[in-house]
């Protein structure tokens, strides 16, 4: 019998209550509630939990050296950082800070902590992200399973582990949470966010809202103003549903905004503050100062263009189209081309989850925690899905990494709900309803790329319709059974297409700038082709199942992910165009001999950060990145006279084309051409090369 759950009373209880002790005492010790759960739980529940855990942790750690360096540019920084604390501080692109990266620095903290404690190598770098993965899925699994524990025990942990399994097997997690760009940290944040909101709840916990805040302030140190994006669902989440006076709560969200801005405005303030002749230039401004990089390039730039953005929805004139940029703008952006490999394949399920789960909960009161619990994972969705798919500024298809929690939120909850509501119309049918559109969605994706396991996307979308058949079936009275296999089934064959694809994604080497899901060879109904990568790093660590390697890509691999091409905004738009190289080159020999043996405070200046990415991990020196990415007014022709007047800079090496992306301006050309004019030449390793310590 369905227990009416539309008034469902919210108990009180009083820590001094007797009852409440006694419930207390019943409870298991706390480190065995860990490992087995509490004693009304399944036996089974909480082991499955930790094999979800080991699972993640073995296929995303998996040869997780197989990409290398994955993007350089961070990488760098990296590398930075093991060598310079004050490089560590402001995420300098060279341990002589001469300028930063074009994102706050929280992201290259962890990975940097990590490289000092393990040395550096890809798999160190790789390591913090590999881990992230496993602390989202804890974490998204410990909030739905919260916000169901009045559901039933057993359908919370199901839930739970339904939703966790979602996020480990989202393509663009098994992509960005083996990589070295900021969306890993930016993730973990964002779910520890919501997982402390949830727990806020029960008694309106002004320390759990205000670890809420201390999280996304951490993520606004990671990718800034995207990290803010989940604020309206936490802040309305404990605003209605927090169970306390109204007044207590204002006071509350007044504590999580104090701790949001002093967890994110300590790092900010200490730049704005410091000198800028002893701070490195901050990469990606107009004018050297944090704040210009928090509301135009990382801010409004990315919403509406400029600011160094290109357009959102424009195409490509050579290099890549589709592959940096998002597509069109619109509702369906999220549904086509490569953003819907990435993170669309249960994205219909979970707008069905959330609206006939708030049909479910009805009228329940306004701090039902289930309630609490779609509002939460859908602010998250809609907020963000809608800025993404309506942002003119740069984005890119691995952005809606950020969108997985909020979706396997969804599934997991409304799936939970439905299930419990399955004696109803609106619980078998919406049960249907997700199964048979993820299976008719999965087919669609699959045929984006028809001659990788062209039988999968036939075995799904048979399974899964005749599942969605059976639950409906299971209406009759003598059918009743058919409900239960038709979930199983269904939920089997659903997760059967995104989880291949995760899988196929894992077993790629992913490097540069855009990282693109899928298997080898795969063109993500996209055009245009790579360049190649990186390679594995010389004496990089292989970490589970891979080894260490000591050669470079020559550039050829067709697996590695396209970036080369005029346009963008790099490092997450098109790079290239500079002349020496870069990602996908490899640095001669003689070259790196040359730039080894340099006492300068620079070995080398070049045009564009890539290249000066490169040329550091190649040789392991500093590197000046003349005009940092998009053209960075940094440093002025006089400031480089100056430099080399000094002896700061061993040598410059010349661009083929005057400069390009990153850079690619007047100054940069200038320089170029006083370098000429005053420096001789030679060449090295197919490079033009200048010594800056004779003049002509």
């Amino acid at each position: 019998m369905l227990i009416d759950m539309t008034t469902y009373p919210i108990p009180v209880t009083d820590r001094r209550d007797p009852a409440r002790s006694d419930a207390q005492d019943r409870r298991r010790k706390p480190l065995a509630r860990l490992f087995l759960g509490e004693r009304e739980d399944a036996r089974w529940l909480r082991p499955a939990f930790w094999a979800l855990l080991a699972v993640t942790a073995v296929v995303y750690l998996w040869d997780l050296s197989v990409s290398g360096y994955a993007n350089s540019f961070y990488a760098a920084a990296v590398q930075a950082g093991t060598k310079s604390w004050e490089a560590f501080f402001f995420g300098s692109l060279d341990s002589s800070n001469f300028i930063t990266v074009d994102k706050p620095p929280a992201s290259l903290w962890v990975m940097v902590l990590s490289a000092r404690l393990f040395g550096f190598s890809s798999f160190s770098l790789l390591l913090p992200q590999a881990l992230m993965a496993v602390g989202s899925v804890a974490l998204v699994w410990g909030t739905v399973r919260r916000t169901l524990a009045r559901v039933g025990t057993t359908t919370a942990n199901v839930g739970a582990l339904l939703a966790g399994f979602v996020v480990a097997a989202t393509p663009a997690a098994a992509l960005m949470f083996r990589f070295d760009n900021p969306d890993a940290l930016l993730v973990f944040l964002m779910t520890a966010g919501a997982y402390c909101t949830v727990r806020a709840l029960p008694r309106g916990s002004w320390k759990w809202i205000a670890l809420a805040g201390v999280a996304l302030g951490f993520a606004f140190l990671t990718k800034m103003l995207q990290g803010l994006l989940v604020l309206p669902a936490f802040g309305l989440v404990y605003l209605v549903a927090a169970r306390t006076t109204w007044g207590k709560r204002v006071i509350g969200l007044l504590i999580a905004a104090g701790s949001l801005v002093v967890a994110a405005g300590w790092w900010v303030v200490a730049v704005w503050l410091w000198p800028a002749e002893s701070r490195p230039y901050i990469g990606g401004s107009t004018n050297n100062t944090v704040l210009d990089l928090v509301f135009g390039y990382n801010g409004l730039g990315r919403i509406f263009g400029g600011s160094g953005n290109g357009g959102g929805g424009g195409g490509m004139t050579g290099g890549t189209a589709g592959g940096s940029f998002g597509g069109s703008t619109g509702l369906n952006r999220l549904f086509s081309s490569e953003m819907g490999l990435e993170i669309s394949w249960l994205l219909p399920a979970a707008l069905v989850a959330l609206v006939l789960g708030l049909v479910v909960v009805g009228r329940r009161h306004l701090a039902d925690p289930a309630r609490a619990g779609l509002v939460l994972w859908g602010g998250w969705l809609l907020v963000t899905g809608l800025v993404f798919s309506y942002m003119s500024g740069t984005i890119h298809p691995y952005y809606t990494v950020a969108l997985a929690p909020a979706i396997a939120g969804l599934v997991g909850t409304g799936g939970a709900l439905l299930w419990h509501a399955r004696a109803r119309f609106v619980g078998r049918m919406g049960l249907a309803a997700m199964i048979g559109i993820t299976a008719f969605w999965g087919w669609c994706l699959l045929n984006e790329n028809p001659t990788w396991l062209p039988w999968l996307r036939w075995v799904m979308l048979a399974g899964g319709l005749l599942s969605a058949v059976a639950i409906v079936m299971g209406n009759l009275p003598s059918l009743r059974k058919l409900v239960t296999v038709g979930v199983l089934a269904g939920t089997l064959f659903g997760l059967t297409g995104t989880t291949a694809y995760a899988l196929a994604t894992t077993t790629v080497a992913h490097t540069g700038s855009i990282p693109s899901v899928g298997p080898a060879g795969s063109s993500s109904g996209m055009t245009g082709g790579g360049t190649g990568g990186t390679g594995t790093p010389p004496g990089g660590t292989g970490g589970p199942g891979g080894s260490a390697s000591g050669s470079e890509s020559d550039g050829s691999d067709s697996t590695s992910d396209s970036e080369q091409g005029p346009g963008g905004t790099p490092p997450e738009g098109m790079t290239g165009g500079d002349g020496t190289g870069g990602e996908g080159t490899t640095t001669s020999s003689a070259l790196q001999k040359l730039l080894e043996a340099s006492d300068a405070k620079w070995a080398a200046a070049v045009n564009g950060s890539q290249s000066a990415a490169q040329l550091e991990l190649d040789t392991d020196t500093a590197v000046m990145a003349i005009g940092g990415w998009s053209s960075d007014p940094t440093p002025t022709l006089a400031q480089f006279e100056a430099y080399v007047a000094d002896g700061d800079i061993g040598y410059y090496i010349a661009s083929g084309a005057g400069g390009g992306m990153g850079g690619g301006s007047s100054t940069a050309s200038a320089i170029q051409e006083w370098v000429a004019a005053n420096y001789a030449s030679t060449t090295v390793g197919g490079q033009t090369v200048y010594d800056l310590s004779t003049t002509k």
